[in-house]
């Protein structure tokens, strides 16, 4: 069973500037609720007992957010609101489950997993990137269920538009089956022409621990960054199982800002 989920937060999130000046995008609000809040139900959900949050220095009000038991305490006591008593009952369950390492300096995902190698217990982990939301069916769960059959590491995946490959890490596949398939390789952002399949990478893994020994072989590559597709790219090289799972849900992004104003639409839409 995996019982343990990384959740890489200290990126800067430029891309949705100017809101994240002032807030990080993991704390935007979708239908009243940050858009890390999603995250972290559909692994509840799915089984998960405890998060490990990767923050930075800039990204402390996300700590702030989860631990600031005096705030609510002072509002309890002056308003005695039962939705405000009813979140904070919610936020100490979540206090229970999370921890904190920092990535202070910008070096890639897969220096983010690295800084969590201590606080893995088990063979196998959950990874998930919260500008990826997937809503209507748990991918968690799903992934997990397909780890258990597969014995092997599982990266969520979807079809894209094969003019689009170039913005997506691209899984190269062999023996698909109805809603699976073993992958061959990964190939980042390539050409139209280059691109082995049009199944991209979503940001939902559950990877090996043994992943944390190759991150620390690799050199820095594109944008002086240490990828964690590097790693994966070599464990699939040596042998090791990994599986594309085309999830059913609906996949919502919330990295930009006409995804994550469409990703509010949609998802309030939804729950109507």
């Amino acid at each position: 069973m995996i019982k343990q989920a990384i959740i890489p937060l200290a990126g800067l999130g430029t891309r949705l500037l100017p809101l994240t000046s002032v807030m990080p995008k993991e704390l935007l609000p979708i239908n009243g609720k940050p858009n890390l809040e999603y995250i972290l139900e559909e692994c509840i959900e799915a089984g998960v007992k405890e998060f490990i949050f990767i923050i930075s220095k800039n990204k402390i009000s996300i700590k702030k957010y989860f631990f600031n038991d005096s705030f609510y305490k002072k509002i309890i006591k002056k308003k005695k609101d039962k939705r405000i008593v009813e979140e904070y009952k919610k936020i100490k369950k979540y206090q229970k489950m999370i921890k904190f390492v920092y990535q202070n300096n910008p070096k890639g995902t897969g220096d983010a997993v690295l800084k969590c190698r201590k606080h893995i217990k088990d063979k196998y982990f959950l990874m998930l990137l919260p500008d990826d939301l997937i809503i209507n069916k748990n991918c968690s769960k799903e992934m997990i269920n397909l780890h258990k059959r597969t014995k092997g590491s599982i990266i969520a995946t979807k079809l894209v538009d094969k003019k689009n490959v170039s913005r997506w890490g691209i899984l190269s596949l062999i023996k698909k089956k109805k809603n699976y398939f073993k992958i061959k390789d990964v190939i980042e952002k390539p050409s139209i022409k280059k691109a082995p399949s049009n199944y991209a990478i979503i940001g939902r893994y559950i990877l090996p621990s043994k992943i944390f020994t190759e991150i620390k072989k690799l050199k820095p590559g594109q944008g002086g960054e240490i990828h964690i597709t590097d790693a994966i790219k070599n464990l699939i090289y040596k042998g090791e199982k990994f599986f594309g799972n085309i999830f059913i849900g609906k996949y919502l992004d919330c990295g930009t800002i006409s995804g994550y104003i469409q990703s509010s639409v949609k998802i309030f839409k939804g729950q109507k």
